[in-house]
């Protein structure tokens, strides 16, 4: 696509460096193109014109003189609001956090700054991260390009839906409990969820401002509309932080095959802990068919030794464990002791674990990761669902984790929709999602392309075969 507001990340970076676009002109129209669509979406919250045009400014006379800050080098994009940007109001969605001014860039931010990244607004999420819908009391409620009647997804929802809208060529999300992955699929886009540790997250909120903690299973990662967008933002913002970069540099291996012919792939795409949607199956049981047909060799039956409910039981307790700092202590005794809170999937019996109790769980996924190490001995990735359903219609009825989804007439909880997604991240393992199709009702649906630990380009690797096969990113109708 050569129109501006659906241009890749690398096919802007080169218009840039070959003159034939301007970073103040790539500026100019992303800013026009929010101003005009973004009215019903409410998708970017804080703009930074001032500084982002005389950062394309700098850019373009840079460009002139012969020089590049590097592969972004006036590219102009957009970055979830969680992760601090300094000098602009970072508020993880928070109300308490409405007027914060972050101090720093976020590691990952600096990264993408150091690029040659113009970064010129925030966009939208749920209060500190936590839920698959992008709504808050600062800003409100982000609806979905391909219909405004349902979620963008979250918690990195405003970054998917302003891909979807031609409001930026790449985005920063994050990911614990599916954040990049779920607003990819919701949207149509594509995301890629890191190994853990592999892209330092640190000056993300939550915690609060200026927390040295990053929280266990939680990664930062890139989302786009291109594959090779995917990988060019893993490359910038991968690698140590600067403790550990005295003593280690990041070397990724190469992809294990190129075509998708050179792959063996595992296809996880049915079970009965959490059944798919009929028209999601569909959908995904046709990628797996498209993969078969280029050539791969794919194995429906395969999976790892253990079972999905118990990988879910392990992923419950520790990403409960790992989000009580959304929590005061009163809040969390309260929470625990309420059975009827509907408070079961984020664990709030589980933000008060014992020790010894949290020691147990990081065992069992110790071991699970074990038994992922085996599996990728004989397959090279795993296709699975992202989640059961598509994008969710609006519903903010509380508690957060006593709503109920419909799939196919049924009513199931809530919860559901990131379960195939915690099945890989307890593991830490990467995993890339790309659009497979869309259903009657007109709502995108995509495909987990997961691997093994810090062999993301791997899972890179079958994302962009499998995209180039299924057409890859569509613009919803209207865009």
């Amino acid at each position: 696509m050569s129109d501006l507001q659906y241009m890749s990340a690398i096919e802007m970076a080169a218009a840039i460096r070959e003159k034939s676009l301007s970073s103040a002109e790539a500026l100019e129209g992303l800013l026009a193109r929010i101003g005009e669509r973004d009215g019903p979406l409410n998708i970017v919250v804080t703009l930074d014109e001032e500084r982002a045009r005389a950062d394309a400014e700098a850019a373009d006379e840079e460009t002139a003189r012969g020089e590049s800050r590097g592969p972004l080098h006036g590219v102009p994009m957009t970055i979830k609001d969680s992760f601090c940007t300094k000098g602009v109001r970072t508020t993880s969605g928070a109300p308490e956090l409405s007027d914060h001014i972050a101090e720093n860039d976020a590691v990952p931010v600096a990264r993408l700054r150091g690029a040659g990244a113009v970064i010129f607004a925030k966009t939208n999420l749920p209060i500190y991260a936590g839920d698959v819908q992008s709504y808050n009391e600062v800003f409100g409620t982000s609806n979905n390009p391909w219909n405004v009647e349902y979620a963008v997804g979250g918690s990195s929802g405003g970054s998917g839906a302003a891909l979807a809208a031609g409001f930026t060529p790449l985005e920063l999300g994050s990911d614990i409990g599916g954040s990049i992955r779920n607003p990819a699929h919701c949207n149509g886009v594509m995301g890629h969820k890191s190994s853990f540790r592999l892209v330092p997250a640190l000056g993300q909120i939550p915690g609060p401002p200026g927390t040295l903690t990053q929280a266990d299973i939680a990664v930062a990662g890139p989302m786009a509309r291109t594959v090779d967008d995917l990988e060019l933002g893993l490359d910038v913002m991968a690698g140590p932080d600067d403790w550990e970069g005295v003593g280690y540099k990041l070397d990724l291996p190469t992809a294990r095959g190129k075509a998708l012919s050179d792959f063996k792939v595992a296809a996880w795409i049915d079970d009965d802990f959490c059944p798919l949607a009929s028209e999601v199956s569909t959908l995904l049981n046709r990628a797996v068919d498209e993969v078969e047909r280029a050539g791969a060799a794919v194995d429906r039956h395969a999976r790892p030794d253990f079972e999905f409910a118990y990988a879910n039981g392990v992923f419950s307790q520790l990403i409960g464990a790992a989000m009580c700092g959304g929590y005061s202590l009163k809040d969390i005794e309260k929470l625990a002791a309420d059975i009827e809170s509907g408070n079961t999937i984020t664990g709030a019996e589980n933000a008060v674990l014992r020790h010894r109790a949290w020691l147990s769980a990081n065992e069992r996924r110790l071991q699970m990761r074990r038994k992922w190490f085996e599996f990728f001995k004989s397959y090279d990735v795993v296709l699975m669902p992202v989640s059961p359903t598509t994008a969710i219609p609006h519903d903010h009825s509380e508690p957060q984790w006593g709503r109920k989804i419909k799939i196919d007439g049924a009513e199931r909880d809530y919860g559901e929709q990131i379960r195939w997604m915690g099945l890989t991240g307890v593991s830490y393992l990467p995993a890339t999602v790309v659009p497979v199709g869309v259903t009657r009702a007109g709502l995108p649906v995509g495909i987990q392309i997961a691997g093994p630990y810090l062999e993301d380009r791997t899972t890179l690797a079958v994302a962009r075969g499998l995209a180039d096969r299924m057409g890859g990113f569509q613009p919803p109708p209207g865009f």
